[in-house]
């Protein structure tokens, strides 16, 4: 039934039966949108935002308080539906949090303490030894060689060759 052919003592109650259906599916449609595109961050505060306005809004009707809190449930479930959405950006990590201590962002200064950190730890490690070790009972097969695959398919051929002379 369309608009024009609705009776004029139900359109109240349409319009409200009409916002309560779409309205869930609008909003988490709009959330994933924006979590696609600005990440959760954008998401977190958009949450906090929607639950301020709901909790200020001033509505005249007997049941207000228990409206007000179907509506942030709705607003915290469509928010982390969207969270867990596969294709919800992910932040970028805030760098300024990890940065170290008394880093600069100014180049000379960072060469100066590149340079000042090489000459503290220079020399960073002893040289290599070349010592050779020796291990008693013979040498241990490297398995995978080109040369010890070699040797063992001469092997197994001899082994072959003497089964098929008995």
């Amino acid at each position: 039934m369309s608009l024009q052919k609705l009776h004029p003592e139900h359109v109240d109650d349409t319009r409200r039966l009409a916002y309560s259906t779409f309205a869930p599916v609008l909003i988490s449609s709009l959330t994933k949108r924006l979590a696609r595109c600005q990440g959760t961050k954008e998401l977190g505060d958009l949450e906090k935002s929607l639950i301020r306005l709901i909790e200020n809004s001033d509505v005249g009707e007997p049941q207000a308080e228990a409206m007000k809190e179907f509506a942030i449930e709705l607003v915290v479930s469509t928010i982390s539906e969207a969270r867990a959405h596969p294709d919800t950006k992910s932040d970028l990590e805030a760098v300024g949090e990890r940065r170290t201590q008394g880093r600069s962002e100014n180049p000379e200064t960072l060469e100066e303490q590149l340079q000042s950190g090489l000459e503290d730890s220079f020399p960073a490690s002893d040289p290599p030894s070349v010592v050779s070790t020796s291990i008693s009972g013979g040498s241990k097969e490297i398995v995978g060689t080109d040369e010890v695959l070699r040797l063992k398919k001469e092997a197994a051929q001899r082994e072959q060759e003497k089964a098929d002379a008995d």
